[in-house]
């Protein structure tokens, strides 16, 4: 199926806009330059010296390129073992930001009464603090592991699992709709890389912010240009 541009820099396809926003019930988001306009494993990398190393890891996964995430993941953050966490402040104070259209696009989205999740391959030091600054409803992300103040180079084991893939990303999705006593149809799927197609395939929208090419092809609105708060010129209340 090919995409439509619907105006410059926002394609559609497999609808006819525009749908109700209140027709759907829960929003889940990626976090990794989705909902911020960083990919945090790859700031704290550069504390180690090993920006350049990480980051091409991390494209090769969001491209689809790496089909085991965990797998890569795991490689990404045994090459932060020593870094303190006062690096991982100055990530937070100095280089994350918010994209742009996030904080109107969320506060559509509660307004029209629908639940909120954040769900994401990355981390529960960035993730806890962005949910917290949009409010949003749940969360899920992996743990770091620390020791005195400094990463181990390893991920702390839930009771869910070790890792948030693009199999979990889905599931945590369905659970939160099974919880809500609501359809998967009545969800919307934001993200951006190959790890979140698993999530978009099951919601009832799919919304791709800025995408990789993979993830552009597949998703029912992609968002090429502008802010996230673009969605809102296909999605009326």
């Amino acid at each position: 199926m090919s995409a439509t541009e619907f105006r410059p820099g926002l394609f559609v396809q497999g609808f006819t806009p525009p749908l109700r926003l209140n027709d759907f019930k829960l929003v889940a988001f990626d976090m990794d330059s989705t909902l911020i306009n960083i990919e945090c494993v790859d700031e704290i990398a550069e504390a180690a010296g090993r920006k350049a190393e990480v980051a091409a890891i991390t494209e090769a996964a969001m491209r689809g390129e790496i089909s085991d995430y965990k797998d890569s993941l795991r490689r990404r953050v045994a090459l932060l073992k020593g870094v303190p966490e006062t690096a991982l402040e100055t990530v937070y104070s100095r280089h994350l930001q918010l994209n742009p259209g996030v904080e109107r696009f969320v506060s559509a989205c509660r307004a029209a009464g629908l639940k909120t999740l954040l769900v994401s391959g990355g981390f529960t030091w960035f993730s806890d603090r962005v949910r917290q600054r949009l409010a949003l409803d749940f969360a899920r992300a992996n743990v770091l592991e620390f020791d005195n103040g400094h990463l181990t180079g390893r991920l702390v084991d839930r009771p869910w699992g070790d890792i948030v893939d693009g199999a979990e990303k889905r599931r945590v999705v369905l659970e939160v709709c099974e919880l809500m006593g609501i359809a998967p149809e009545q969800a919307i799927a934001v993200g951006d890389g190959a790890n979140d197609l698993p999530m978009m395939g099951v919601a009832g929208l799919s919304i791709a912010y800025h995408p990789k090419p993979a993830v552009r092809e597949q998703a029912m609105i992609s968002i090429d240009s502008g802010g996230m708060d673009r969605a809102l010129e296909l999605l009326r209340a």
